[in-house]
C-alpha cells in the first residue's frame, strides 16, 4: 500500500468489529499505515489495511507480526486481562506509543452525575479470560496490566456508550429509528414520562480518528473518553427532528412502564437510555472535562442522530428482536391498553 514519508505505522489489536474497524478507517484516512491483528472472523479489515491472522487467546497470537517491527502506536481494544498482558509483553518494547481502549463501566460508583477520574474503580478481576458479567472488573485488569508494562507512558481512553453507523447495540439509534417508523405508520411514539435524566454518547466519527491523534501525539494518563452530558428529553427531540417526525409523543409513567415489565436502559423489551435507578444517575452523566482537555470534541447532536438514523434504515426500521427498545408491536399494544 502507498503511503506518505511521513506516515506512522499504526497497528489495531482487532479491527475487524465495529470500533476496532472506525479506528482503522480514521488511521488510514490520516495518511497512516496500518495493519490489524485479528483472527478474521468478526468481518473484514478496511480496504487499504493490512490483516494478520493472530489468536490473542494462544501463545503464537503474535507470531505472524513482521520480527522486530517497531510501532509507533498500538491500539488495544480487548476486555480480556489475559489478551492485555499478552499484548504488551509480545510488543510493548516495539511500540512508541500505545493506547488501551477501556470504559466507564470500570467504576465502582455511577450515583453521581459529573463525577470524575477521581471516582473509585471496581476491583480487579483476577483471571485471565472473564465472562460479559465480568464486563468492568477486566477493564480495570487491562488497564492496570498497562501500567504495569508502561507506567504512565500510554494513554487508557474510558469510552462512555459510542454511538452512530455501525453501531449494533440498538441502544442510541432506537429514538431515531422509531421517530422514522411512526412517521411512515402513522401511530404514535411512546416515551418515558421521566425524560429529563442524563444521556450521554460519543460519536463513534469523534473517538475513532481522537483516538489515533491523541496516541501519536502523545498524549498519556487517563482520559474520560465522553461526549458532552445531555438529557434524554435532548435525544428524543434530536431523534424527532432528524426523522421530521409529524404525529404524537405519548409520555408514559415511570410506574406504568415498570408495570408492564418494560426494562431500563438496554436489553430486550426495554426503552432505551431510559434509567430511573438513582444508583445509575451518573452512568451517563460523566464529567467530560478530562476528554475536552485532552481535544476530544463532540459533534452536534443531530449529526450523531441523524448518522444513527442512516444506520437504522440499512437494519430494518421495522426489524423486531431488538437488543435495545421496544418491538414496534409492543410499543402500540402498551399504549393501546393505557
Amino acid at each position: 500500500m502507498a503511503t506518505s514519508p511521513s506516515s506512522d505505522r499504526v497497528l489495531l489489536l482487532g479491527g475487524t468489529s465495529w470500533l476496532g474497524g472506525e479506528v482503522a478507517r480514521a488511521a488510514l484516512a490520516l495518511g497512516h499505515e496500518v495493519t490489524c491483528l485479528a483472527r478474521g472472523e468478526s468481518g473484514t479489515v478496511p480496504a487499504g489495511a493490512r490483516l494478520v491472522r493472530g489468536d490473542r487467546s494462544t501463545p503464537t497470537a503474535y507470531a505472524e507480526l513482521p520480527a522486530g517491527q517497531q510501532w509507533d502506536l498500538v491500539v488495544d481494544l480487548t476486555r480480556q486481562p489475559g489478551q492485555a498482558r499478552g499484548a504488551l509483553a509480545a510488543l510493548s518494547e516495539h511500540a512508541t506509543r500505545w493506547v488501551l481502549v477501556s470504559s466507564c463501566s470500570v467504576y465502582a460508583d455511577h450515583s453521581v452525575p459529573g463525577a470524575g477520574l477521581d471516582t473509585p474503580l471496581l476491583a480487579a478481576f483476577e483471571g485471565e479470560e472473564s465472562g460479559p458479567e465480568q464486563y468492568g472488573e477486566a477493564k480495570v485488569a487491562c488497564e492496570a496490566a498497562v501500567t504495569a508494562y508502561r507506567g504512565g507512558d500510554a494513554l487508557v481512553a474510558r469510552s462512555g456508550l459510542i454511538a452512530g453507523r455501525g453501531d449494533l447495540s440498538d441502544r442510541f439509534g432506537y429514538w431515531a429509528g422509531r421517530f422514522a417508523l411512526a412517521q411512515q405508520d402513522g401511530g404514535p411514539v411512546l416515551v418515558p414520562e421521566t425524560i429529563d435524566q442524563p444521556a450521554q454518547v460519543v460519536d463513534v466519527d469523534d473517538l475513532a480518528p481522537w483516538l489515533v491523534r491523541a496516541g501519536l501525539g502523545g498524549t498519556t494518563g487517563v482520559v474520560d473518553a465522553c461526549g458532552a452530558r445531555r438529557t434524554l428529553r435532548e435525544v428524543v427531540d434530536a431523534a424527532s427532528r432528524a426523522s421530521r417526525f409529524t404525529g404524537e409523543v405519548v409520555p408514559v409513567p415511570d410506574e406504568a412502564l415498570v408495570a408492564a415489565g418494560v426494562e431500563e436502559f438496554m436489553g430486550p423489551r426495554s426503552l432505551a437510555l431510559w434509567m430511573r435507578d438513582p444508583q445509575w444517575q451518573g452512568f451517563s452523566a460523566r464529567d467530560p472535562v478530562s476528554a475536552l482537555e485532552a481535544g476530544l470534541v463532540s459533534r452536534d447532536l443531530v449529526e450523531t442522530t441523524r448518522s444513527a438514523l442512516g444506520w437504522e434504515r440499512e437494519l430494518g426500521l421495522d426489524r423486531t428482536g431488538r437488543r435495545a427498545g421496544l418491538d414496534r408491536a409492543d410499543e402500540l399494544a402498551l399504549l393501546a391498553s393505557r
